[in-house]
């Protein structure tokens, strides 16, 4: 009697931990789209509303707005005319573009603090404006 009293208690228990919700009752709410109703002007003769998708692709990093001011705290100090590494300057949008595509600029900013030619010099900077020149590139080097 107790062990039928027992397995009962166990069953029901089991029981009532189950739930009915499925993947989709779980998943991440998505944005509905932005529906937009134009307005009546002549009655009778309504048009459709209008379904604009909600954007979901980021935006685009762009030197001007992004990487440019990463460049000008962490390198210029010496990549400019008369600095100890002005034969690779990196003060405007074409030569910062020409170091990312031709003289590894990336590879040299992600090497760890120690490591040969780890870019700049005084020490790594941060993950977060590596990550940003690195979308950069990864975003096709748009100047604006």
């Amino acid at each position: 009697m107790k062990k039928t009293l027992a397995l009962t208690i166990l069953f029901a228990a089991f029981a009532s931990c189950s739930s009915s919700d499925t993947y989709e009752d779980i998943e991440t709410p998505t944005t509905p789209p932005v529906v937009v109703t134009p307005p009546v002007t002549n009655p009778g003769t309504e048009t459709p509303p209008v379904v604009t998708p909600t954007p979901t692709e980021p935006v685009a990093t762009t030197y001007t707005a992004n990487a440019k001011s990463i460049i000008d705290a962490n390198c210029i100090g010496c990549h400019q005319s008369g600095r100890s590494a002005s034969f690779r300057p990196l003060t405007t949008y074409a030569q910062v573009k020409e170091a990312v595509e031709n003289a590894g600029l990336l590879n040299r900013i992600q090497l760890q603090s120690g490591q040969q030619g780890i870019m700049p010099q005084a020490g790594r900077m941060s993950q977060t404006n590596i990550d940003i020149l690195v979308k950069w590139n990864t975003d096709g080097l748009k100047e604006n």
